[in-house]
């Protein structure tokens, strides 16, 4: 399924919510109350974690950016993993963000249900990586 088809089935299940009166509780954000990340694709390659901060800050405050980077080049891979310090604001930056333009493109914003924060690796164990 293409991305901007599941922008626009995002934005079909907000509006549907919205016009329906449905509580925040009964809400399909509700079964992400447990995450405080989102999942942001279709970012354009060269915008940085703090561009990223400046754009989702919007909406609550944020604790964590995670701009997915070639590990080879370190060139950005056009997407990203934004935490925010209250869950509730994943709920805004959803509503708001999802099937927003940033330099041309059009961005994909949904929540995610079960993020691994990866620990960052030193060098030298990189390279045992790469030579085993």
């Amino acid at each position: 399924m293409s991305p901007l088809t599941l922008v626009k089935r995002i934005q079909n299940i907000n509006k549907k919510g919205a016009s329906l009166g449905i509580s925040e509780d009964a809400s399909w954000h509700a079964k992400y109350k447990d995450s405080a990340y989102v999942y942001v694709g279709g970012i354009p390659f060269d915008l940085t974690e703090g561009d990223l901060l400046a754009v989702f800050a919007q909406y609550g405050e944020i604790v964590d950016v995670n701009l997915v980077r070639d590990k080879g080049t370190g060139k950005s891979k056009g997407f990203a993993f934004v935490a925010y310090e209250d869950q509730r604001s994943t709920n805004l930056a959803v509503d708001n963000l999802n099937g927003a333009q940033i330099l041309g493109r059009t961005i994909r914003v949904d929540h995610v249900s079960k993020y691994k924060k990866l620990e960052e690796e030193d060098e030298e164990t990189r390279q045992k990586k790469r030579e085993e």
